[in-house]
């Protein structure tokens, strides 16, 4: 009897953190004011690459902090104003209707400075079965 107790509350346990696992990434981008929608995922002709793009909204005054792809990724302002810092280069801002291509692999990150939404498309050129998005510390 007591071991059937012990497995109840072992899956009552794994369901809890299970649903904890899954709120707190949506509770972190609520905090920060950034909002990730994926708009399509598809495999390229190039074997074992795939595209994936994303609309990023940014709250006025939000930052996605240091990160890197396995692949390229190519950025486009939808509204608004973002300012991009990436290795090795000064920081960059860019207005609706501009572009910027981050190799793979590089660190960077982006930030709105002003009090306003902004908005880009990301476009990403990654290998297949890799996270999209790799943080760094």
């Amino acid at each position: 009897m007591e071991t059937k107790k012990q497995k109840t509350w072992v899956i009552i346990v794994i369901i809890i953190l299970g649903i904890i696992a899954f709120l707190i990434p949506n509770q972190i981008a609520a905090q920060t004011g950034i909002k990730r929608t994926d708009l399509q995922k598809h495999d390229l002709s190039i074997p074992g690459r795939e595209t994936v793009q994303a609309r990023i909204d940014f709250d006025g005054h939000t930052a996605f902090g240091k990160h890197s792809h396995p692949g390229e990724e190519i950025i486009y302002v939808l509204e608004g104003s973002l300012e991009y810092e990436y290795e090795g280069q000064a920081p960059i801002t860019l207005k609706a209707g501009e572009v910027l291509f981050i190799p793979a692999g590089v660190i960077h990150s982006a930030k709105n400075n002003t009090n306003t939404k902004a908005s880009e498309l990301a476009t990403y050129i990654v290998e297949k079965g890799k996270p999209v998005l790799v943080m760094v510390k």
